[in-house]
């Protein structure tokens, strides 16, 4: 698809069902919802966000127009409205998208976000490490000798996004291999930590959008952090996985489909 400023995305839709719009984490990553399966009676729209994946790999990159860029995959797909999943980066985008279109969005599915504050980094850096163990060492070396952009730094930064089988899912999730875009990560980075929790918690206390927020109690990044949107969200269900990590529907898929299609349903 094209976008009004001539970007092109890749998108895809499978199954037959009621349509559920996904945004993945990052930024700068693309697609790994390749694995979800919400059962037979959902379809899943997924696409690689821009500078990502199979996309165009121009910017701009920002909030404003990752928004838009939403909106136009929704569009694309004839969808006057839809629900909307987002995984990690990806929940903050379902969100700010909601929060700019709700009558756009039917439902949101907020999946391992970070929260609205940027106080947790501290506590997830010494999660990380913990998680990585002896294998810090390593992911640390090949981040001091600048292979950023490998493909066996990003495994075994996401092995420590899961409590078991983490060399495994990693490697999934890393298969097809497509270059970080690192630009992305930082602009968009850099963006959210200008808007004040403040600002998004107020405008959160007006969005009468239905939504799910899943959490893995095991997750690096502190679960903590979501406590205030939790709480702005007028119309909110909450579901916290124990033993699970940041990826839950690779490491409790059975737990994961039942939240979601309760909800949904």
């Amino acid at each position: 698809m094209i976008t009004d400023d001539g970007r092109e995305l890749w998108t895809s839709a499978t199954g037959r069902g009621e349509p559920i719009l996904c945004c993945h984490g990052g930024p700068g990553l693309w697609d790994m919802f390749g694995t979800l399966d919400p059962g037979p009676r959902f379809r899943l729209i997924r696409w690689d966000q821009r500078g990502a994946g199979r996309s165009d790999p121009r910017g701009p990159y920002t909030l404003d127009r990752m928004v838009a860029d939403v909106d136009a995959v929704r569009e694309w797909h004839g969808l006057d409205r839809v629900a909307v999943l987002g995984h990690s980066w990806g929940a903050h985008l379902g969100l700010l998208y909601a929060l700019a279109r709700p009558e756009r969005v039917s439902a949101l599915v907020y999946v391992s976000g970070v929260g609205l504050g940027h106080d947790w980094h501290t506590e997830f850096k010494r999660n990380f490490e913990r998680a990585l163990g002896e294998r810090h060492a390593r992911w640390a070396g090949l981040r001091a000798a600048g292979h950023d952009e490998g493909r066996e730094l990003a495994v075994l930064q996401w092995t420590a996004d899961f409590v078991a089988d983490g060399e495994r899912h990693a490697e999934a999730m890393a298969t097809p291999w497509f270059p970080v875009n690192y630009e992305a990560n930082a602009a968009l980075s850099e963006e959210m930590r200008t808007v004040p929790e403040e600002s998004l918690i107020s405008a959160c206390r007006s969005l009468r959008v239905p939504t799910l927020i899943i959490d893995g109690t095991a997750d690096t990044r502190p679960r903590w952090a979501v406590d205030s949107l939790e709480h702005a969200l007028p119309s909110v269900t909450r579901v916290r996985l124990p033993g699970v990590g940041h990826v839950p529907w690779l490491e409790a898929p059975e737990e994961f489909r039942a939240a979601l299609t309760d909800f949904l349903g």
